[in-house]
């Protein structure tokens, strides 16, 4: 059956053991996965009859937005999104593949909706959107505790009582146990130690109802600092914007002309591009400030090799005259990325 899928994207998965970003494409009986995204032949093919999917997986301790694909010969493959929506996409479209091949037969997952008792009726992506927004959502504070200063968090109290105030539950351990599934389901991340403990404590994940439980949203601009000179706080300025939107992008490096996969956030006010290894877990690799910049869709890059080229291009050129060239991978997705970078360039600082 045809399947509208959105189907095609940068992620990360291991290969051979190793964290690698890869290009995958969803087909109606498996998942492919490419070295790069001209390569004529995949590098794997996970076959999904059979398939179970698992999401969140919380296998790696510091990598969040996995999931997991368990075949039916019990293979495990990993793969890592690059924000929550993403994953979602992901998680949905393999679900719906797995369906079809089982001729329509009802998918059951094992999820942590059975463990921690979640009516079925509740959808968390659902709630985590409502969470997140800007007027009516659970507000980002500057908290500071033992020395250290976490920017985007907020605490356990305030997410049970905004639960409870928007009506989404009735008292505070029905709002716990939907705070709890938002954590075990990777929305919201632990910040701080007393947060952490609880997350990490015994079979159940505990998410604590108290104004030292600090925690966040897993695709928010969160980052904690200690006290530091004021050399530091310049440089962390330029994570104080909101995230207006992220994913993976092919970027050309400047000296040797290569294409890489980098994890890119763009924020604004003040505005700025921040690129990533999608594979670590880092500091970021650079950033662009895209005060003035100007952003166009061209069709060639200069001294590119006709093979690493795939469409899709843009080019960014700051104020001060560096010309950045990407590819995204859809046509779709290049114009989202000039059209969010173009506003931000006029409006932010």
């Amino acid at each position: 059956p045809a399947m509208n899928m959105r189907s095609v994207a940068f992620l990360v998965g291991t290969v051979l053991n190793s964290w690698k970003a890869v290009w995958v494409v969803l087909s109606d009986d498996g998942v492919e996965f490419y070295k790069k995204k001209t390569d004529r032949s995949p590098k794997g093919m996970i076959p999904l009859k059979g398939a179970i999917i698992v999401s969140p997986c919380q296998d790696f301790g510091k990598r969040t937005l996995v999931f997991k694909i368990t075949t039916d010969k019990k293979h495990d493959h990993f793969f890592q999104a690059s924000h929550v929506e993403e994953r979602e996409f992901w998680v949905k479209d393999i679900k719906r593949a797995i369906n079809c091949i089982q001729g329509g037969k009802r998918f059951a997952r094992k999820s942590t909706r059975r463990s921690i008792r979640l009516p079925d009726a509740v959808n968390l992506t659902e709630l985590y959107t409502l969470m997140k927004d800007q007027d009516d959502g659970v507000k980002e504070l500057k908290l500071e505790q033992e020395h250290r200063i976490f920017n985007h968090c907020f605490t356990g109290v305030t997410v049970v009582e905004w639960l409870i105030s928007k009506e989404k539950a009735r008292n505070r351990p029905e709002a716990l146990m939907l705070a709890t599934g938002l954590l075990n389901e990777g929305f919201l991340q632990p910040a701080g130690d007393l947060a952490k403990e609880g997350a990490e404590s015994g079979e159940q994940t505990a998410f604590l109802d108290e104004t030292h439980a600090l925690y966040y949203f897993a695709d928010s601009g969160f980052f904690c600092e200690g006290y530091s000179s004021d050399e530091d706080v310049l440089v962390k300025e330029e994570f104080r914007g909101n995230i207006i939107k992220q994913g993976c992008l092919l970027k050309q490096g400047h000296r040797r002309k290569n294409w890489k996969v980098r994890k890119f956030i763009l924020r604004d006010d003040p505005a700025f591009m921040h690129y990533y290894d999608p594979t670590k877990d880092d500091e970021p690799l650079g950033s662009i400030h895209l005060r003035g910049s100007v952003v166009t869709a061209v069709e060639y890059v200069p001294d590119a090799k006709k093979y690493d080229i795939d469409g899709n291009l843009f080019e960014i050129i700051t104020s001060d005259e560096i010309h950045y060239f990407l590819q995204a991978a859809t046509t779709e997705e290049r114009k989202e990325w000039i059209k969010a970078i173009q506003a931000v360039s006029k409006s932010g600082k």
